[in-house]
């Protein structure tokens, strides 16, 4: 009750209920409708943390998203770093510590769940100030979609802060009728809490809503804590508002200094007095209001410092009356103080360079360099800038057809303008969608005082200027430490460009996007260079304007959402009977099937030794299956494939390789041609996606004249590879229709028959060197006829076998895995498959590149087999290779390295794949490869290890 910093009569707080927080350790006390900043300056504290790069301690500036220097970290209810103090709504139970710039993520999970919604209208209104709210009235009352998006609790922007008086009312009185009267319009929809921060192409817009950040822990558990809005409106109108301008001078960074606007919203929507005697360092008429408001709430203000040589007299008269001494043409050059600031030294202005200066002694520093409309958004928007020399800004000047600003964030800052700008700007905007604004009797604000030219100051001249220390303590940007002498560097190394200054000297790049800097700095560098500053401009405004945590961003999408679990049609067997498991692309495949006190070399090898010398089976499901139909389907695989596809004839299988504009090998597959104008082609299992988003950008964005459509069409069907020399014999029992014999189908072609008494389609094709049949069915039929082949196979000892076996079984062969043997570096002449690479086509996608000098080199890396000296080493994947038997000094020259590694029942030894420089000269070669500080002797073979001759394909 007896607190000098919470007057009586001010502000929109419910003073009834009381609050308790932690701060740095230290426990206080707040309200309903207080942020943290406010809160803390309700019990004096200022100083929030030290700075980042001097130490140098740090207070609350602003009371908005401007606020450069209270970053927060919240510890309780849920850690969460890098949050400003003024714009985290106090709750109770709330925890949290001052940074310096550095924050720290959570070691465990957020409990809180994030959303996403879609929205379209016909306008939306970003700012509930008086120029939004202008300007969403009208929308409403002409029957339009309308969408009012703001960033505060409450409707009312900067009326929320100020004692303006609308039709001799509060201000607040008017915001209220609005609100109603938008709240039974059932096309108008008002999102409070809510920040747009990126406009992108075709009126996206995206924001930011905090639903239940302001609860803490008493958050319900079903609702989303923050949820992306992703607006598509046809027409925007930016009422986003202005931010205050600070001015540079020496030791501008102390605690206790403050903007003066900011101080003004402190009292009249927090009720705090952020100090008890101030000193006001202002270039420009609005400083005025915020004195008078705060003087008459009980601050003592010591003096006003005008920059200006001519006050207008009422602003004069008004101080008098109050007892507070105005000073004109004078500045603040600087401040004294410790952990606050505790003087303010005041010197003429044409005097402030010679350290002429006069101290008073103050507790808050409130300072006012000018306005800067929030630009940012309508900037993404393309929207372009002019400089105002009047007031030092940039404002609006050109717009797309389906962006307006209005009110102060189009350079308009009384509020009669504002209120008329609103209602304009609606207007133009619904004019375009063929419609007419409605009818809006706006009030009459108070009498506006006359006013004189600010004085446009981007910093005081330093008494140290000229002594080495050029601007060494005048602070530009205070997140990033970033004082003039550095922007005085960046220009003495010769840089002209703001741009160029900014990445020099990280000023506007901190999480307040340089709102209180970017300007300042513009402008010190238009006077270091002596140039205009409206030709040097501002840096661009790019997407997020605001901090956006990536929880919200990734919203639902998460765990199991953001990387699915997929599993085939036939999962449930293999959990059944023991299957272990592997991680591919985002399927779960059967790893191998241990039995009884198997270790997993011992299963594996079971596994082959099934494949080669019986049968066995395994869920092919997951290999990418993409329907290609058409006229052009054909052209369409000829220029995607290396080898021909058009001439394939309906019931036959072609192998393919596709390459990307390099003639680097980026997939490979099988083409099955279904009819005249169906192809069916597969892709290995992690590459499915991206091959069809490969096919579908040439067919979209340079070929869009070929008529032919792509469908995945993987999860439609089960497929299961029935393998090995009883394979025939097996398909024969559940596919009695069905002619298996060598001559009636043959490898490499395609039959639709019934298997277990479901249509299917087999093919003979062999990923293994064995007699082999892949067996297609719809995935809901899937179970059925695997458990009727593992039935039938059951006399002839039939084995499940999983990804590790297939890997044992292909590399025998030197069947390549595209990404496994291959890394982006290798064409399929590399791979000794020079066969697949057509002569006959005039062109497909690499075929310039084989030609390229680089491309025909003899020394290329080529795949290779490795047997290893000692047949019992396994040699490890990934690692390299060398020429000589000991590891010489680095750099050591590198031959290649192995890409495949395994054990082999076939060959009873361990092998590897390996690409080897010049490998295919070095074949009987021996070579090395370092291991355990040892070097493992391995001599060069051809990749192919058993039936080089293909004698076991038909069994």
């Amino acid at each position: 009750m007896n607190n000098p910093f919470r007057p009586r009569g001010h502000g929109h707080l419910d003073r009834d209920t009381t609050l308790t927080f932690i701060f740095d350790g230290t426990t206080y006390t707040g309200h309903p409708g207080d942020t943290l900043a406010s809160a803390l300056l309700a019990h004096g504290v200022h100083h929030v943390a030290d700075s980042i790069k001097y130490g140098r301690p740090r207070g609350i500036l602003a009371a908005g998203a401007e606020e450069p220097n209270a970053l927060v970290q919240i510890e309780a209810p849920f850690p969460e770093p890098m949050l400003t103090a003024t714009t985290v709504e106090l709750y109770d139970g709330l925890v949290a510590r001052g940074l310096s710039g550095r924050g720290r993520l959570s070691s465990r999970p957020d409990p809180a769940r994030y959303d996403t919604m879609h929205a379209h209208c016909d306008l939306l209104v970003v700012g509930a100030g008086p120029a939004g709210l202008a300007a969403t009235l009208a929308g409403a009352r002409s029957g339009a979609r309308v969408i009012l998006v703001d960033e505060l609790p409450r409707p009312g922007g900067s009326l929320l802060g100020t004692q303006e008086l609308l039709d001799d009312a509060p201000a607040t009185e008017w915001v209220s009728g609005v609100v109603t009267e938008l709240a039974a319009c059932a096309d108008v929809r008002m999102l409070q809490r809510t920040t747009a921060f990126g406009h992108y192409d075709d009126g996206l817009v995206l924001a930011l809503e905090k639903r239940t950040d302001h609860l803490g822990a008493a958050a319900p558990a079903h609702l989303s804590r923050q949820r992306i809005w992703r607006i598509r409106a046809r027409q925007v109108v930016y009422a986003t508002g202005a931010h205050e301008r600070p001015v540079a001078f020496d030791n501008n960074d102390r605690p206790g200094i403050m903007l003066a606007g900011s101080a003004r919203t402190y009292l009249n929507r927090f009720g705090v007095l952020p100090g008890q005697r101030a000193v006001v360092f202002t270039t420009n008429d609005s400083a005025y209001p915020a004195v008078l408001e705060l003087a008459d709430a009980g601050l003592r203000i010591a003096a006003v410092i005008d920059a200006r040589e001519e006050v207008p007299e009422h602003w004069r008269t008004a101080c008098a009356e109050r007892g507070i001494g105005l000073r004109a043409g004078h500045v603040v050059t600087g401040t004294s103080g410790v952990a606050h600031v505790s003087r303010a030294h005041v010197a003429p202005f044409r005097q402030a360079r010679l350290g002429d200066r006069q101290g008073i002694d103050c507790d808050l520093l409130l300072v006012s360099g000018g306005w800067n409309p929030a630009v940012a958004l309508f900037s993404q928007a393309r929207g372009t800038l002019r400089h105002d020399a009047a007031t030092g800004a940039f404002v609006p000047a050109q717009a797309p057809d389906t962006v307006r600003t209005a009110g102060a964030a189009g350079g308009t800052f009384t509020l009669a303008g504002c209120l008329a700008d609103g209602v304009d700007a609606a207007r133009r905007a619904l004019s375009t969608l063929g419609r007419t604004g409605g009818t809006v009797a706006l009030p009459t604000a108070g009498p506006l005082p006359e006013g004189a030219p600010g004085r446009v100051l981007w910093r005081v001249p330093s008494p140290q200027d000229g002594h080495g220390q050029d601007g060494s303590r005048q602070f530009v940007d205070l997140q990033r430490d970033a004082v003039v002498a550095d922007v005085l560097r960046a220009t003495g190394a010769g840089l002209r460009s703001v741009e160029h200054v900014k990445r020099y000297t990280t000023i506007g790049t901190a999480h307040d996007q340089g709102r209180t800097s970017g300007v300042m700095t513009s402008g010190i560098v238009a006077e270091a260079l002596g140039v205009d500053v409206a030709d040097l401009g501002t840096t661009r405004f790019r997407p997020p304007a605001v901090p956006v945590p990536f929880a919200a961003l990734a919203g639902r999408n998460r765990g199991d959402l953001f990387d699915p679990v997929r599993v085939t049609a036939l999962h449930p067997w293999h959990v059944e009977h023991g299957a272990l498991f592997e991680n591919v692309g985002q399927w779960k495949r059967p790893w191998y099937y241990p039995r009884a006190g198997e270790m997993m070399e011992e299963a594996v090898l079971r596994e082959c030794r099934a494949a080669r010398t019986g049968v066995a089976m395994m869920d092919g499901s997951t290999l990418g299956k993409i329907d290609v139909q058409g006229p052009d389907a054909g052209v369409l695989l000829d220029r995607l494939y290396t080898n021909l596809m058009s001439t394939l004839e309906v019931g036959r299988i072609r192998y393919g390789v596709m390459c990307g504009v390099d003639g680097m090998a980026l997939d490979d597959g099988t083409v099955i041609r279904v009819a005249e104008q169906e192809f069916l082609l597969t892709t290995t299992t992690g590459n499915a996606a991206r091959i069809l988003e490969w096919m579908e950008e040439w067919l979209q964005t340079e070929w869009p004249d070929l008529r032919v459509h792509l469908t995945s069409v993987t999860e439609h069907w089960a497929t299961i590879p029935l393998v090995g020399p009883r394979s025939r014999a097996v398909l024969a029992l559940v596919a009695p229709e069905l002619d298996v014999d060598n001559d009636a189908f043959p490898f490499m072609s395609w039959r639709d028959t019934t298997v277990a008494g479901i249509p299917a389609r087999v093919c003979r094709i062999s990923f293994s060197g064995e007699l082999a049949y892949e067996i297609n069915v719809p995935a809901w039929d899937g179970i059925t006829v695997w458990e009727a082949l593992y039935a039938a196979g059951g006399p002839f000892g039939i084995t499940p076998y999983g990804t590790e076996t297939m890997h044992v079984l292909r590399a025998e062969k030197a069947y390549p895995i595209i990404g496994q043997d291959t890394d982006g570096t290798v064409t399929p002449q590399d791979l000794g498959m020079s066969w697949v690479v057509s002569k006959k086509k005039p062109d497909f996608i690499g075929k310039r590149s084989f030609s390229r000098e680089e491309n025909r080199r003899g020394d290329r890396k080529q795949l290779v087999g490795l047997l290893p000296a000692d047949e019992r080493v396994l040699l490890p994947e990934g690692a390299q290779i060398i020429a000589t038997s000991t590891v010489p000094e680095p750099p050591v020259p590198m031959l290649g390295h192995v890409t495949s590694s395994y054990r082999s029942d076939a060959l009873q030894r361990t092998f590897a794949l390996a690409l080897v420089r010049s490998g295919t000269e070095r074949i009987g070669d021996t070579l090395y490869v370092p291991l355990d500080g040892r070097t493992v002797p391995v001599t060069v073979t051809d990749p192919v290890l058993f039936d080089k001759e293909g004698t076991r394909r038909d069994g």
